[in-house]
């Protein structure tokens, strides 16, 4: 009897590891041996595409490209670096219908779809190094449908992020983008990191977790396009489209409002050398990528 209460006690901590609250841990270990799922298929039509604002590096899927190289899950599309074990950039659509009721599907695992002779990053390759195992889609912009969710914790999606960060400030900016879907809008997300270097309280700055495999980024950042509910997407982003851009540091001593790290467009595509909205024209580019949101 006293083998299950532990056992039970174990698995209640675990689940609570793993979701996001408001709540800093000081660890995000995983527990238990790799899980292994069946591949999730991704939708087989949808009614936007996940790159309608553009392809922010130009990702192709020859494996030859393997620090730019596409991934298309269905409910996001994402430039993946191999030798980075890290995505360059995750771009999603989030409309009020994939808001749904479904919970978090917390099963971790390491993407099928890469190359095979490639290393597959996996739920434990995290284990021990102090950074959460940080979602670029959320889980929660994914909650209409089990294979939705489940889609998110491939950890292609994922970053070494510093904890205060992720559950925190890009957990409120999170947030506050699903109140602007629930208010009538659709919005077209594009986010990524860069650099090397991030610092948690407990472990201080790293470059590398997981002997070397995986990069540490020194910054997050994100775009959303914000449009209101309607349909020809691409041909309604104007000189007055609202577009919230934010760099974050890769850090625990970070600020827990999002807002202090609004920047531009041009300014994230300076330091990245992305076209973010490739797609949308050049005059209407030149006047939103240059404008700091300030609402």
């Amino acid at each position: 009897m006293k083998k299950f209460s532990f056992l039970s006690a174990v698995a209640v901590l675990f689940l609570i590891s793993c979701s996001k609250d408001k709540i800093l841990v000081t660890t995000t270990d995983p527990v238990g041996p790799a899980v292994i799922v069946p591949p999730v298929a991704p939708p087989t039509a949808a009614t936007d595409s996940t790159l309608v604002m553009g392809n922010p590096s130009n990702a192709t899927t020859n494996v030859a490209d393997f620090s730019n190289y596409l991934l298309k899950e269905g409910y996001y599309s994402l430039s993946y670096n191999r030798d980075r074990g890290i995505a360059n950039w995750v771009s999603w659509h989030v409309v009020s219908t994939d808001l749904g009721s479904v919970p978090r599907q917390d099963n971790f695992r390491s993407n099928p779809s890469l190359p095979v002779d490639w290393y597959h990053v996996d739920n434990l390759s995290y284990s021990s190094s102090g950074f959460d195992r940080g979602h670029m889609c959320p889980s929660s912009d994914r909650t209409s449908s089990i294979s939705a969710n489940s889609s998110t914790f491939l950890m292609t999606n994922m970053v070494p992020q510093a904890p205060r960060n992720n559950q925190i400030t890009w957990a409120g900016l999170e947030d506050y983008c699903r109140t602007l879907v629930q208010a009538g809008n659709e919005l077209y997300i594009i986010a990524g990191a860069y650099g090397e270097g991030g610092t948690t309280t407990a472990g201080g700055l790293a470059t590398t977790i997981d002997n070397g495999r995986i990069t540490v980024p020194a910054n997050l950042w994100k775009v959303i396009v914000v449009l209101s509910d309607g349909s020809n997407d691409l041909n309604r982003v104007n000189n007055t489209t609202r577009v919230i851009s934010v760099v974050m540091p890769n850090t625990d001593a970070i600020n827990t409002d999002w807002k202090t790290y609004r920047t531009s467009v041009d300014f994230i595509e300076q330091e990245t050398g992305y076209d973010v909205l490739s797609r949308v024209s050049t005059a209407v580019q030149n006047v939103v990528e240059a404008r700091i949101d300030n609402l």
